[in-house]
């Protein structure tokens, strides 16, 4: 990993991961049902919807709060937003998954880095209607979404001592707040970094995805030739974060060791079509992690069902990592906008260490107008370095070059 400020040339290291989505709420979980052949889509059951037939979705279902939380804590937890409650049990299970408990961080400047598209918006449309009614509508919506800023809610919570910061960059926002908060170890500016991104599923965000009809009534098929859009889902993906050479018993699970970010400059929704922000973006990972793209394992590709980012993507990755397999993993999470990136790198570092990919769910014809099609089975890979990319709207691209852990 290389910022523009860097003095010195530290290691990234990822020293505990939590992933929370559709597809389960441990890493275990998640690793089964990514290497299985089932879809765990539903119809909406927290909003209604007029659209008929309604558009499936990937919702996830809670456990009771970690143990690592007193119950006070927990009182206060079920106060905020479901997207910060996704995060923060995606951040307890990264902390008990390296093997320390929160009072490990006392004495040290702990950064929260968060990513979140939807989820900083405050989902009341029942506000809004009873207002417009002439009544006087509940504002508790309002208020728990004025105490639910992701990045500050957690870094609150564990009382942490840090740069604190959410990021909203639509669906890369995830990937930029892993890749941010590694600059901040890379520079100095902090010892430890909680970082990811989080997103619910909200009313708001799929009514809107409905009127760009970038939604599928059936199961999303990322790079097939008959894809018709996007199925939406949440989760929540968080890592921890610290320097080699930091006092910790943690095991390495892998190292962030490039981040590149690009824009298109081109269109509001669409990508450009030679994908010419995408490929800068690979061009500066690869860069500042000192590699090759034949050192490149796999790519864990953004994917997401819809006609235009599908065709960029593979044409992106034709051009600058030819022959390296790749894969969606949105088949098996739903698009889970901010949280996206990070639910990938997290899948990305756990591939990395089984040395082996599951094959891109949905995928069965391959479109004769792109120059490559991803994995359709299982297969192993070898090698230490992988790819996990974004792309959002705004024409925004991410980019993380990830290695995989130590003896993991």
């Amino acid at each position: 990993m290389k910022c523009q400020t860097q003095t010195e040339n530290k290691k990234i290291l990822v020293l505990g991961m939590g992933c929370v989505s559709a597809a389960g709420v441990t890493i275990e979980e998640n690793l089964t049902h990514l290497f299985s052949e089932q879809q765990k889509s539903c119809l909406p059951s927290r909003f209604t919807t007029d659209h008929s037939p309604a558009f499936p979705v990937f919702e996830v279902t809670l456990p009771a709060p970690d143990s690592i939380f007193t119950v006070k804590e927990q009182k206060a937890i079920a106060s905020l937003s479901l997207t910060c409650r996704l995060m923060i049990e995606a951040a307890s299970r990264a902390i008990v998954q390296a093997g320390i408990l929160p009072e490990w961080f006392a004495g040290k400047r702990v950064g929260v880095c968060v990513g979140t598209s939807v989820g900083s918006t405050p989902n009341s449309v029942s506000f809004y209607r009873d207002f417009r009614q002439g009544k006087n509508p509940d504002t508790t919506d309002f208020t728990r979404y004025l105490r639910s800023n992701p990045a500050q809610s957690l870094s609150r919570l564990l009382n942490l001592n840090g740069p604190v910061q959410t990021i909203n960059n639509a669906c890369a926002s995830g990937t930029d707040a892993i890749g941010i908060a590694a600059c901040w170890l890379q520079q100095g500016i902090c010892d430890v970094a909680l970082a990811g991104g989080a997103d619910e599923l909200s009313k708001v965000s799929y009514n809107g995805f409905a009127s760009l009809q970038i939604l599928d009534h059936s199961p999303a098929r990322p790079f097939d030739q008959n894809r018709r859009g996007l199925n939406l889902g949440e989760g929540a993906g968080m890592v921890l974060m610290g320097t080699e050479g930091m006092p910790s018993k943690a095991p390495v699970w892998g190292k962030v060791r490039g981040y590149g970010i690009s824009n298109d400059r081109y269109h509001l929704v669409a990508p450009h079509p030679e994908g010419r922000g995408l490929k800068a973006a690979l061009d500066q990972g690869l860069h500042f992690a000192k590699a090759t793209s034949d050192q490149i394992s796999f790519v864990n590709a953004h994917g997401t069902g819809t006609r235009d980012n599908d065709l960029v993507e593979s044409r992106a990755l034709a051009e600058k990592l030819p022959g390296v397999p790749f894969f969606s993993t949105k088949g098996s999470t739903g698009h889970t906008l901010g949280a996206a990136g990070a639910i990938e790198a997290i899948y990305t570092l756990v591939c990395l260490n089984m040395g082996k990919i599951p094959s891109s769910k949905g995928f069965e014809h391959p479109d004769p107008d792109m120059p490559c099609s991803p994995v359709t089975s299982p297969m192993p890979v070898t090698g230490n370095l992988a790819v996990s990319q974004s792309l959002a709207f705004g024409g925004h691209n991410s980019v993380l070059v990830l290695e995989k852990g130590e003896g993991i």
